[in-house]
């Protein structure tokens, strides 16, 4: 054993540490990075540090290249090899053999292990590491923990590690409803850490999803070489994402971007674009790129001191578990990636964050590990009082099917009684359920005893896990590629293995193109594809050989359909396009999309666009494997898909297809006026397959629809049915109830009462359009009134006229010519309201307006007689108009 291990300051608190969990079986310890809690306190656990009986551990990391780093670290402190008293295993790699008694494992192959052998047999203790970085496998693993704990393994000495000091919930958790666990903090050897605030000098734009300002890394990286030119020890640059590394290291190094000697870069490449991981910039200074795709080489030079002056440019992969040896710097960008799930349209991205409050402590402190050190912040002071105080947990935000589908296995599919700090969302759960079910994984608790198939899906908890859901949990990918990869069989894993990994940033969008690239590759990508592809197809339960594609029954599931297609028979028969668009659409078959104008319907009804210039445009169908839905934006952006045919579509999407009679009111594309329409129609999801026009259909409910989105232009409103509305709007004006309002709104509310019988005659637009509309609106008149009595439709006047009368003001109108009007000293009144008379001239030109025809021939008159008698000389103008006789007629002649 290293004489070093004596140097590390969590030494000092072990016994009390060591005795917490002799008599609690639980504890929490806190301690600040750099102290030893990851490498020195498992090595205690299991006796290797006072020669006690060897006691089996494993540590849980949620990190792979924290895996590997600390098992390296155990191993040297120990004198030995990495897979002897010390090992790991992480997915796809094992080293670690029958003397091993430490283990180091991530969050993910620890729930594996945990679903095969619950009782953990021959381990007796778990260290779980960094649980405040709040993975969702980590949550996960402590849950099933204290779980086993309280039913199989009491005797199972839990761990929990953080650093921060944040540990009373922890230790409530641990506590498992009794007092809680203890709590042991261990002191470090804190550095001071300088804080220096660098924000751009000007204004840059904020994040948006997955694009971050290019002005803001050119910011970035000035501050890095300002760091470098006013500080001494190597610089560790935290950066979002794995492209965003990439620029900035170009950047540094003074590369062209748009070529790189190894490979195209992206974030799914071994480094960004065109700059290798490791390259030396001017003035003798390497550039180091860490992320958790990072080749071994690459970590390994990170953790071990460098030769030269470095600059370390990482994701928050850096953040903890891991001493970068000469670090003296940090350079904060302040941003971080976080998951968003759109649980209705069933589409996932990652988005940039501000990093929080806590997580910018946590960077800084790099700089202060191992002596005084400085932290250069990209943002002002007043900002970082507005950061979150913690980031969000990942079960918070991310999709939770994999999450249901462990919490199924384990027996708890609603995960009601998993100790966990923040309980799923529910939305987000019901919708994960809901996946499970199409894929076949889950079926309805009332089936228990049916064949293993899905009965349907549920939004209820009240659901058990097929043995195809178990399978499916073990491939150690989604449960949507695992589906296909179960259905089609060992071949379907190299696809599988592409999709259960980030693409690089500039891959093409046709997914077969990227596939038949990766087959090319030499590059970090193309490596660890390979390698995936590998565990995969031997992941795959053989039965009787390859498999013959979409299976049914105990080999697959009813929900993948017959395999039906004109490529059907062996997979290893299948094309290339045939075999990649089968394993997409049978993964995301609500992603199935078929041409729809100039973008695609996906089966879960939401549009989506190609990028421009796509060669994939012209294709009628696609199988969408990568898509992701701006904020704010109903159409989602299509980064990688598969051309297919209809045939895949329904094999793939077979519990989507339904058919059913549609009566609706519908408006076709490109035009405004809609129409009924009454039809039989095959489904896909939302995508139409095929329709035949139904014959005596009731279209009633489409008729009134009509009505309530388009109003009463449908209907033809001729001179006196417009009339009409206007008599009974002034009888309700006037006398209130029972007279019905006649506006807009109140019409087609009451459109039953006054359109009837014609509504039952009606089949299509043209027929409301021949609808006698004043005709229907005498409906509305009272059974106790009549209209003609209330609101005349004409007045006679004194020369035996009878006079239309105007309803559409507020007071009736009745205009006359004044000869007509001779001898009337008063107008009647309707409804009570004084009819305003408007006297015209014998051009039929107003002359005048009056509400009091007595006065107006006492004052007005003689004013209007000057003025027009000599225009007029052949038409009466009496000097007493109300001793004249009214008549229609000119004066005879002479």
């Amino acid at each position: 054993m290293r004489s070093e291990w004596s140097g590390l300051p969590v030494r000092h608190v072990l016994p009390q540490l060591l005795s917490a969990l002799d008599e609690h079986g639980v504890a929490v310890l806190t301690a600040p990075p750099g102290t030893g809690k990851t490498t020195l306190v498992p090595l205690a656990l299991a006796g290797l540090l006072d020669g006690s009986p060897a006691r089996k551990v494993i540590v849980a990391e949620p990190r792979r290249m924290a895996v590997r780093a600390a098992a390296r670290r155990m191993a040297w402190l120990l004198e030995s090899r990495v897979g002897a008293e010390a090992g790991f295993s992480i997915r796809g790699e094992r080293r670690a053999g029958p003397d091993t008694i430490v283990e180091v494992v991530t969050t993910g192959v620890l729930l594996q292990r945990l679903q095969r052998d619950p009782e953990l047999g021959g381990v007796d203790a778990v260290l779980l590491d960094e649980c405040h970085e709040r993975h969702l496998d980590a949550d996960t693993a402590l849950a099933f923990l204290l779980d086993v704990r309280a039913t199989l393994r009491p005797d199972l000495r839990l761990l929990a590690t953080s650093a921060t000091a944040d540990a009373v919930p922890w230790a409530r958790l641990l506590g498992a409803g009794a007092s809680p666990a203890p709590i042991i903090h261990a002191s470090g050897t804190l550095h001071p850490v300088t804080e220096i605030w660098a924000p751009p000098s000007r204004p840059t734009a904020p994040p948006h999803g997955l694009r971050v300002d290019p002005a803001f890394l050119s910011h970035v990286a000035d501050v890095v070489r300002r760091a470098l030119a006013e500080r001494e020890g190597d610089v560790l640059c935290f950066l979002p994402g794995v492209g965003e590394i990439g620029r900035v290291a170009g950047m540094l190094g003074g590369l062209d971007l748009s070529a790189g000697p190894d490979h195209p870069g992206g974030p799914g490449d071994a480094s960004g674009p065109g700059v290798p991981h490791g390259a030396d910039v001017p003035g003798g200074i390497q550039v180091l790129q860490v992320h958790g795709q990072a080749p071994a080489h690459v970590q390994d030079a990170v953790l071990a001191p460098g030769r030269t002056r470095r600059v370390i440019l990482s994701t928050s992969v850096a953040e903890s578990s891991l001493t970068v040896p000469g670090v003296r710097v940090v350079v904060d960008s302040g941003l971080a990636r976080e998951p968003r799930t759109d649980h209705a349209r069933g589409l996932g991205s990652l988005t940039t964050v501000r990093a929080s409050r806590a997580s910018a402590e946590q960077r800084a402190g790099r700089a202060g590990r191992e002596a005084p050190g400085v932290v250069y912040r990209c943002w002002s002071r007043a900002e970082h009082d507005r950061l979150p105080e913690h980031s969000r947990p990942e079960i918070a935000l991310a999709d939770l099917t994999g999450f249901a589908l462990q919490a199924a296995c384990w027996g708890d599919p609603a995960a009601a009684g998993l100790a966990l700090l923040d309980p799923p969302p529910p939305a987000a759960m019901a919708a994960a359920r809901r996946t499970l079910h199409a894929l076949g994984a889950l079926r309805p608790r009332a089936a228990a005893d049916a064949p293993d198939v899905s009965a349907g899906p549920p939004d209820t908890p009240d659901a058990v896990v097929t043995d195809r859901g178990r399978r499916m949990a073990t491939a150690g990918v989604h449960p949507r590629l695992a589906r296909a990869l179960l259905d089609i069989g060992p071949r379907a894993a190299e696809v599988v293995a592409l999709l259960s990994e980030q693409l690089p940033r500039d891959a093409d969008d046709d997914l077969v193109a990227v596939w038949r690239s990766a087959r090319r590759g030499r590059d970090g990508f193309s490596a660890r594809w390979r390698q995936e592809a590998e565990r995969l197809a031997r992941a795959v339960p053989r039965e009787g050989g390859e498999s013959s594609g979409p299976r049914s029954g105990a080999g697959g599931s009813r929900n993948s359909g017959p395999a039906g297609t004109r490529n059907s028979g062996p997979a290893g028969a299948w094309s290339d396009d045939h075999l990649a668009g089968m394993v997409v659409a049978l993964a995301y078959p609500e992603r199935v999309a078929r041409r729809r104008g100039g973008a695609y319907l996906m089966a879960s009804g939401t549009a989506a666009e190609l990028p421009a210039g796509s060669r994939l445009g012209a294709a009628e169908w696609l199988a969408v494997a990568v898509a992701d839905r701006p904020a704010g934006s109903a159409t989602a952006r299509i980064a990688q898909a598969v051309v297919i045919d209809e045939e895949i579509a329904e094999v793939a999407a077979a519990p989507l297809r339904g058919s059913g009679d549609e009566i609706a009111w519908r408006v076709p594309p490109g035009q405004r006026q809609g129409d009924v329409s009454a039809r039989r129609v095959e489904r896909l999801g939302a995508i139409e397959l095929s329709s035949a026009p139904l014959r005596d259909a009731g279209v009633r409910p489409a008729v009134l629809d009509g009505l309530r989105s388009e109003g009463l232009s449908v209907l033809r409103w001729p001179p006196e049915a417009a009339a009409m509305r206007e008599r009974l709007a002034f009888c309700h004006r006037a006398l209130g109830e029972p007279w019905r309002p006649v506006d807009d709104a109140s019409l087609v509310e009451a459109a039953d009462l006054w359109l009837e019988p014609e509504l039952s005659r009606v089949r299509r637009r043209s027929d409301l359009e021949r609808i006698d509309v004043a005709a229907a609106l005498l409906r509305l008149v009272p059974w106790s009134a009549r209209l003609e009595e209330v609101a005349p439709e004409r007045i006679e006047v004194p020369s035996g006229s009878r006079i239309r009368v105007d309803y559409s003001g507020e007071r009736p109108v009745l205009a006359a010519k004044l000869q007509e009007l001779f001898g009337w000293d008063e107008a009647p009144s309707v409804a009570g309201v004084p009819l305003v008379v408007h006297l015209l001239s014998p051009a039929g030109r107003p002359a005048a307006v009056t509400g009091d025809l007595a006065s107006f021939w006492r004052e007005g008159y003689r004013a209007v007689r000057a003025e027009l008698r000599g225009r007029y000389p052949k038409h009466p103008w009496p000097e007493d108009p109300l001793s004249a006789t009214a008549t229609r007629r000119t004066n005879p002649r002479r």
